[in-house]
């Protein structure tokens, strides 16, 4: 049985891609902030749903490297199936779930990085407010990172969060629906994809179908975003523009809603085998 590497390049560009990834996503929650603060609300909307769709695409670019090391596994685990040995298979497909484990906690890393970095993030999204405006392009603002000033700016801004300070954001103030939905969709986007592949590896014959059925996964948990979590927020915002809330309940609001995304990752590590068992019964109806 052919010996696979448990450290291979493309592992460390998945982990450190989901990293990237998951911090931005928390990131983009600092635009309802700044949308507060700027009594921008639309374009604050905009820049949320840009930076959130974003990450969310950014993940074509790091699993094909996934695919090369379930590509070697699978390789393993059909030789296996055609010896009729399937004890051959087992120690590949340990490896591989625990490289599919290391990807997700890369993420919940990822997020952790977020969170510190949210009074930054805070700080670029007024700044890009700022920019659209004088500007009236998207792609020009964001170019704006670029510049050495902005830059420097950024960098000056960066804080190490004071945890004396979070007993402040009371979780009274927050539906309880808003972090349960948000808990749960962020542990089903976790390991969607991560699934899919897993799933993929356990079954080479239906490989493919279980791959494709990734895509219904994070469909379905885009959709439940946009009715459960998204207008409750949205709310929450739209109350402190208008004054029937105040600011400290929207910096609440993300703060939770950052806590609970952590929480869903951590979920999503109990989540993955069982999902990846899931894929592979509905591949095998699809199949009949």
């Amino acid at each position: 049985m052919t010996t696979l590497p448990f450290w291979p390049w493309q592992l460390i560009g998945a982990m450190i891609g989901n990293a990237i990834v998951q911090c931005i996503a928390i990131g983009a929650f600092a635009a309802r902030i700044s949308g507060v603060y700027t009594r921008r609300i639309a374009i604050s909307i905009s820049l949320f749903t840009l930076f959130a769709t974003a990450s969310r695409l950014a993940t074509l670019f790091y699993t094909p490297l996934l695919g090369t090391i379930s590509d070697s596994t699978g390789n393993v685990v059909s030789d296996a199936f055609a010896r009729h040995d399937l004890a051959l298979a087992d120690p590949a497909l340990s490896q591989f779930t625990l490289q599919i484990r290391l990807v997700v906690l890369a993420g919940t890393v990822g997020m952790l990085a977020g969170a510190f970095l949210l009074p930054t993030f805070i700080m670029m999204f007024r700044r890009g407010i700022g920019s659209f405006e004088r500007l009236d392009s998207i792609p020009r603002a964001l170019a704006r990172l670029f510049d050495p000033h902005v830059i420097r700016d950024i960098l000056a801004s960066i804080r190490i969060p004071n945890p004396a300070s979070w007993s402040a954001y009371k979780i009274s103030y927050l539906p309880a629906k808003l972090l349960i939905w948000n808990t749960v969709l962020y542990a089903v986007y976790a390991i969607g994809v991560f699934a899919a592949i897993l799933a993929s590896v356990r079954e080479p014959n239906l490989a493919r179908t279980a791959t494709l059925l990734s895509g219904i996964v994070n469909g379905v948990g885009t959709v439940a975003f946009s009715l459960f979590v998204d207008p409750t927020s949205s709310a929450i915002v739209d109350q402190a523009v208008t004054d029937r809330r105040g600011i400290e309940d929207v910096r609440s609001m993300v703060f939770w809603l950052t806590v609970t995304a952590i929480a869903g990752t951590l979920v999503s590590q109990l989540l993955l085998f069982p999902a990846a068992l899931l894929i592979e019964a509905v591949a095998h109806l699809v199949h009949r």
